[in-house]
């Protein structure tokens, strides 16, 4: 599956953003598709991830409550809203796709091409 993310930009602290990620190529119906990060300096790590044929989600602990991943059968996308942005959220988000439930990047095979938030204090 080919996924490409967008919707990244520049805000300021505590404001909000959403960011898409597209996928194209083939069926998402056995997919977990999920958000991952990267800082400045800093290995990726997870944010988010939402089963796709039944919507269950789970979130890292640091954006639990701000952060919300949901998907868009007709559009065959998959959404990361974020509100309360803080600085330390700043990071290349990328969405990636992968056959099992996980929070381990090692088990994503489908990445998409990272998105630059930036949040300014």
């Amino acid at each position: 599956v080919q996924l490409q993310a967008f919707g990244g930009g520049l805000v300021q602290t505590g404001g909000y953003l959403s960011l898409s990620c597209a996928a194209s190529g083939r069926s998402l119906s056995n997919y977990a598709m999920g958000w991952f990060r990267q800082a400045p300096g800093k290995e990726r790590e997870f944010v988010a991830v939402v089963s796709w044929s039944d919507g269950t989600t789970y979130y890292e602990n640091l954006v639990k409550g701000r952060f919300t991943i949901s998907r868009d059968f007709a559009k065959n996308s998959v959404y990361l809203q974020m509100k309360s942005l803080k600085p330390e959220d700043t990071a290349v988000y990328y969405c990636a796709g992968s056959t099992l439930w996980s929070v381990y990047e090692r088990d994503y095979d489908s990445w998409g091409q990272g998105t630059l938030l930036t949040v300014s204090s």
